[in-house]
């Protein structure tokens, strides 16, 4: 085989013939694709994104077409020349190679027939340079025969689409641990700052400035959990069992064979499913990670609100903390700065959140034995989880890091603050450490001088009491 001969480029004058049940089609002669992905590349003009876009599914489904012809190949029921050819040109997109090939549009009919046609043609292709012949001599080495053998898109695409989803987790989990680590510098940084809790948007009993971003961590750290579990979702695939999961025209040691060497070659713990009807027809584990991406940007929605409402001023809000300030904020107003790092991830996370109700109606939209939308499923999880990694990462680097905290003025609203009546409960009962709150209040006093005026206590238990230090727990 010639490892790397360099096809000639798009457009020249030669051309060839191919043949499918619509009739005859031109292609260049050189070209990679074939007839079935030309016709998809001009039936689906919907989006002007090709699914190149997603390198992770291209070369998800470049390692089934490798694993399925290693397996053929040991079972014998592939020329062991003709294999090697299919898992070189394999082993060339999954390295990065020939990515530009793959043209058709993200979204497509045909349940990703389109995806696995474009994938089958541009290995065919490549194989038959590798073999020292030229594109399109299906008569040698086959897009359906050969590279497709004992496959269908059913089985193929899907278990691609999976494969392509957990590679995208190994990027998002980091992406998250660095935003959860950021927090739990803040969180170190911060543990002695004394600040007032809110609960209703009402003030609340004293904490430190170090548990709320300690929280923050751990809500992060839970995710991360979550989309684990749902990672070890995506391994259970349906290779084997090609057109509805009953396996016919399969080897009956193929499906078995193919996880074997998918596992081998890409590092997934894949195995093959429980039951290959079942799991032909089911979307259950894009549910779940979808499901996952959604808590977790709702938790981000979450943590991008606290952070403005805790800078919110600097003069007439809570400014409890700063943040960097990394541009303007307004073209008529001098000098305000926006949290605009906070702003723009709550955007991304609004995005998956509607991604999520894509991914549902998806879904529930497949009859019987296959789900035709699983185009739109791959699609919107791998923008999902592509774009919560940059999210993470921008907020963690460009906002969380450099966040400060204004220790004084905290520790003034906590010690000032009506709300410390509570810890007078125990002592005076819930009734008159009521009214010595609402006289606070109402006085605008704190509340150690209300107690101390009204001689309830004598002043050095009112201040032990009433000390917001001691308030805040271990």
């Amino acid at each position: 085989m010639n490892p790397h001969p360099t096809p000639p480029a798009p457009g020249n004058s030669a051309q060839r013939v191919e043949h499918d049940l619509l009739g005859d089609r031109e292609l260049p002669a050189d070209a990679y694709i074939g007839i079935h992905t030309l016709r998809a590349a001009e039936n689906f003009p919907l989006t002007g994104t090709p699914i190149s876009v997603h390198p992770e599914l291209v070369a998800a489904i470049a390692a089934v077409k490798q694993a399925a012809a290693l397996a053929h190949c040991d079972l014998g029921v592939l020329d062991t020349g003709l294999g090697d050819a299919i898992a070189a040109a394999c082993q060339e997109i999954r390295s990065g190679l020939w990515h530009e090939h793959f043209v058709v549009d993200v979204l497509q009919g045909g349940a990703g027939t389109s995806t696995n046609m474009n994938a089958n043609e541009v290995i065919a292709n490549r194989a038959l340079q590798l073999l020292g012949s030229e594109p399109g001599n299906y008569a040698l080495l086959s897009p359906n025969d050969h590279v497709n053998l004992g496959q269908s898109t059913n089985d193929a695409y899907p278990t691609a689409v999976k494969l392509a989803l957990h590679e995208a987790t190994r990027v998002l989990m980091p992406s998250m641990d660095r935003l959860a680590t950021a927090l739990a510098e803040r969180a170190t940084a911060f543990e002695d700052i004394v600040k007032l809790g809110r609960t209703q948007l009402q003030d609340a009993v004293p904490m430190t400035l170090g548990q709320e971003f300690r929280a923050f961590e751990l809500g992060v750290r839970d995710d991360i959990t979550v989309l684990h579990r749902s990672a070890e979702a995506l391994c259970e695939i349906n290779m084997g069992g090609t057109a509805i999961g009953t396996g016919l025209n399969a080897h009956p040691g193929f499906a078995q064979a193919c996880a074997d060497h998918l596992a081998r070659i890409t590092g997934v713990p894949v195995h093959p499913a429980r039951d290959l009807v079942e799991a032909t027809q089911s979307t259950g584990a894009f549910i779940e990670l979808s499901s996952a991406l959604k808590r977790f940007a709702l938790r981000l929605v979450k943590l991008c609100n606290d952070l403005r409402l805790l800078a919110s001023g600097p003069q007439a809000g809570l400014a409890e903390i700063k943040l960097p300030e990394l541009q303007a904020g307004s073209s008529i107003m001098p000098g305000k700065v926006n949290p605009v790092i906070p702003e723009a991830v709550t955007q991304v996370c609004f995005d998956v959140i509607a991604a999520d109700t894509a991914v549902s109606l998806a879904a529930q939209a497949g009859q019987l034995q296959l789900n035709a939308f699983e185009p739109l499923i791959a699609h919107t999880l791998l923008t999902a989880q592509r774009r919560l990694a940059a999210a993470c990462s921008l907020l963690a680097g460009a906002c969380i890091a450099g966040i400060r905290a204004d220790a004084e003025r905290t520790y003034s609203q906590a010690s000032g603050s009506a709300v410390l009546a509570t810890a007078l409960n125990p002592v005076l009962g819930y009734e008159l450490s009521t009214e010595l709150a609402r006289r606070a209040v109402a006085q605008r006093r704190p509340v150690r001088d209300v107690a101390r005026e009204a001689e309830v206590l004598p002043a050095e238990v009112l201040d032990d009491l009433l000390d917001p230090r001691r308030l805040v727990g271990g």
